[in-house]
């Protein structure tokens, strides 16, 4: 398994070439977003059904496989120019492109794989914990590969942060 890198829902560019792409700008979103979308399947997980552990594992998978085709069907069939028809390039090309979505999932799913919790309860916190603190690494990492100072590198990584903790709360309050 790769590490989830650079991409988002922009049009991907052929030029782009790894995380700093065309124009210096950096594009980590697929990894962000993969990881905001983790945490939120294991915030409205209920450990209490007959295989938690093994549930838990593989909705990440499935949602997280689900929503990279859902990104990659958005972008093709939303951004597509007139006249023209999508060509199996452009499909793999854009697959390729919003990758970093199931490769976000996967690390917490691969977490609740390894650990050694035996509580499913304790598993999806892990899990949870896993997916919002490489969510904050993905934001932060965006934020210096672009350049930005370490107080607007700090505040993005904050706002992440704070987004996660949301989930994290309504995880608390929904009770699971």
């Amino acid at each position: 398994m790769t590490v989830p890198g650079p991409s988002s829902t922009r049009s991907p560019d052929p030029s782009d070439a790894g995380p700093v792409g065309r124009a210096g700008r950096t594009d980590y979103a697929g990894a962000v977003y993969g990881s905001l979308l983790a945490a939120s399947v294991i915030a409205a997980f209920d450990p209490h059904g007959a295989h938690p552990k093994f549930s838990l594992i593989v909705l990440l998978v499935v949602t997280g496989v689900v929503f990279w085709i859902a990104h990659a069907y958005a972008h093709l069939a939303g951004e597509r120019e007139a006249g023209k028809t999508v060509t199996w390039q452009e499909t793999r090309r854009v697959g390729r492109h919003e990758w970093p979505i199931v490769e976000a999932a996967m690390i917490p799913a691969l977490a609740v794989v390894i650990s050694p919790l035996p509580e499913a309860g304790e598993n999806a916190w892990l899990a949870i914990g896993v997916a919002v603190g490489q969510q904050v690494f993905w934001t932060a990492l965006g934020a210096v590969r672009s350049g930005a100072s370490r107080k607007q590198a700090a505040l993005e990584a904050a706002v992440s942060l704070a987004l996660g903790l949301i989930i994290v709360a309504a995880k608390v309050v929904v009770g699971h």
